[in-house]
C-alpha cells in the first residue's frame, strides 16, 4: 500500500464553497452594527417647570357682529338698531386697553356696501383686533 503524496490530477471536481471569507464578512458587518447601535436607556427625560407656574392665560373676549343678508346687524346676538349705537359699540370696544377680538360674521348674500361698512368705522375708530369668521361658505 503505497502513500500519494505528490499531487496527481484527480478526476473529481471539488463543488464545496470556501465559506471562511463570507463568514469574515458578516463578522466584520456584525460588529459594525453593534458599534453604530446607541446604547438605550430606559429613561424617559422630561423638562419640568422649576418654581412656582403661572396660571393659565385667560381666553380672550370675543364679540360677534353678525350682518344679516338684508343688512340687518347684531351685536353678540342682539339687534343693533341704528349706525350711531354701532358706532358707540365700537368706540367702547377701541377704549378699551386690552381690546377683545371682534369677529364680523357676514351673511352669504349680504352686499360688500354693509360689510365695508363696519369694517371701515371699526378702523376708523381704532378697533385692531377685527376679523372675518365663516368664509367656508363662500367656498361653495
Amino acid at each position: 500500500m503505497a502513500m500519494n503524496v505528490g499531487s496527481a490530477p484527480d478526476d473529481d471536481v471539488m463543488v464545496d464553497i470556501n465559506t471562511t471569507p463570507l463568514i469574515d464578512v458578516m463578522l466584520v458587518l456584525l460588529i459594525m452594527l453593534i458599534i453604530t447601535i446607541p446604547i438605550q436607556t430606559h429613561a424617559v427625560k422630561m423638562n419640568m417647570p422649576i418654581g412656582p407656574s403661572s396660571p393659565p392665560p385667560k381666553p380672550p373676549d370675543i364679540v360677534r357682529i353678525d350682518v344679516d343678508f338684508d343688512g340687518t346687524i347684531g351685536w353678540n346676538g342682539t339687534l343693533v338698531a341704528t349706525d350711531a349705537e354701532l358706532q358707540g359699540k365700537l368706540a367702547a370696544v377701541a377704549a378699551q386697553p386690552d381690546q377683545p377680538e371682534v369677529h364680523l360674521r357676514p351673511n352669504k348674500l349680504v352686499t360688500y356696501k354693509n360689510v365695508a361698512h363696519i369694517m371701515a368705522s371699526a378702523q376708523r375708530l381704532g378697533v385692531t383686533k377685527i376679523g372675518l369668521v365663516g368664509n367656508e361658505q363662500f367656498l361653495k
